[in-house]
């Protein structure tokens, strides 16, 4: 018997009647088609807001311990509601928190990450049949202590359990019906596509793309469980994530993504040495601050200007440490610009087709616009541009490219 797991986010059972709408297009699918279905819901939309203030107006700085406690309740909400709603359209249904089902993880509180699932009571709930529902962005730790997987957990939990159960495939529905070309609110010509591999959806997430969790679509790249993205709200096919195939190669671009929180920082005519790379990354990796793009620039008088990017929200402290080194490190002096945006084109099509960063490049040159920095990889090229030539750039190169709808 076919099993497939669907996970439904906070927008999708964000009220009674949505709640319901769910249950109603289970029971639906259950009656049509025969499948086993394993549920995964996120908390309602907005309670994890609405519990993060709570935490605050108690501790100034909540423990991540009592936290994972704490906002793992929003999903205990919502697996007890839709199990109510099946019932009451005569399907029977069981709920299990992750610590139920045993989803075990390490003990890195807000941040977990799964090391096993046990899966003996589902499998006999589905035998029974019986629709089961999990609540999804939480387990437990091997001595029992509740934890979370970070924001967006649940599409984890759902592909974890989409492997651990060798299901058919895990349809992630939310509020859009699919991945598209690039954002449809930037370029109304977007179109949907109906395939995307692991690596390019793995690059759009990464470079800006918010509709599935990193995390999740590594798990189901390693695992190679399909991954569907749909929309709740409206029927469709979606698109489909899964391993490159022939007619997939076809396609030299699949998508354009951006980044509009991202800050460049510039420690201008420092000394060029053996060593001066890591003197000035090691006091931001201490400040638990991510790197991004880097460049860095040889003058002919042995000085180098280093640049690299960071997150709009740690451009101030970045600037900080880079003046309190700057003397130390003999620099000149430190430049910031916190009004930059990142812009990527993905593609599996470029390992065998050369010209792709020339036709980038001279489309937005044609646009008038100024690249700042540049990065690539074997699937993406990324560039940096002022953040006013954002739009300008995303639809010229979706046009450059040929991925407007037809």
């Amino acid at each position: 018997m076919s099993l497939y797991v669907h996970k439904y986010g906070g927008t999708s059972v964000g009220t009674p009647e949505k709640i319901q709408n769910v249950a109603k297009k289970l029971v639906a699918e259950k009656a049509s088609t025969g499948h086993s279905l394993v549920v995964v819901v996120s908390a309602m939309s907005g309670e994890t807001n609405r519990m993060t203030d709570l935490a605050k107006q108690m501790q100034k700085k909540p423990s991540a311990k009592q936290m994972d406690v704490l906002l793992s309740t929003g999903e205990q909400v919502t697996i007890s509601l839709l199990c109510m709603a099946l019932e009451e359209l005569g399907q029977p249904a069981v709920s299990y928190t992750g610590g139920q089902v045993k989803i075990i993880t390490d003990d890195a509180h807000g941040k977990a990450r799964i090391e096993d699932i046990h899966t003996g009571n589902i499998e006999t709930d589905l035998g029974a049949g019986k629709i089961v529902v999990v609540a999804g962005f939480q387990g437990v730790t091997e001595q029992g202590a509740i934890t979370t997987l970070g924001r967006g957990g649940s599409d984890t939990t759902a592909v974890a359990l989409a492997a651990a159960l060798k299901a058919d495939e895990c349809r992630i529905y939310t509020d859009v019906d699919g991945v598209y070309t690039t954002d449809p609110r930037v370029e109304p010509k977007a179109k949907r596509l109906a395939k995307i591999t692991f690596e390019e959806m793995l690059e759009m997430a990464s470079l800006g793309s918010k509709i599935l969790q990193i995390r999740s679509v590594e798990f189901a790249g390693k695992y190679n469980v399909p991954l569907r993205v749909l929309s709740t709200f409206v029927d469709g096919e979606g698109t489909l994530i899964t391993y490159e195939d022939e007619d997939m190669e076809k396609a030299l671009i699949s998508g354009i993504a951006f980044n509009r929180d991202e800050a460049k920082v510039t420690l201008s005519g420092v000394p060029d040495m053996p060593g001066i790379a890591s003197a000035i990354l090691q006091p931001i990796s201490d400040a638990n601050i991510e790197i991004d793009m880097i460049v860095q620039n040889i003058a002919e008088d042995k000085t180098t200007d280093f640049t690299f990017t960071v997150h709009r929200n740690d451009y101030a402290a970045t600037m900080q440490i880079l003046q309190n080194i700057c003397s130390e490190l003999g620099a000149k002096k430190v430049i910031g610009d916190d009004k930059i945006v990142k812009v990527s084109i993905v593609g599996v099509g470029m390992r065998s087709h050369a010209g792709i960063a020339s036709q980038m490049f001279t489309a937005l040159a044609d646009e008038g616009i100024n690249i700042r920095m540049i990065s690539t990889s074997e699937i993406k090229i990324s560039v940096v541009v002022d953040e006013k030539y954002l739009e300008l750039a995303v639809r010229s190169l979706h046009e450059s490219f040929g991925l407007s709808q037809e």
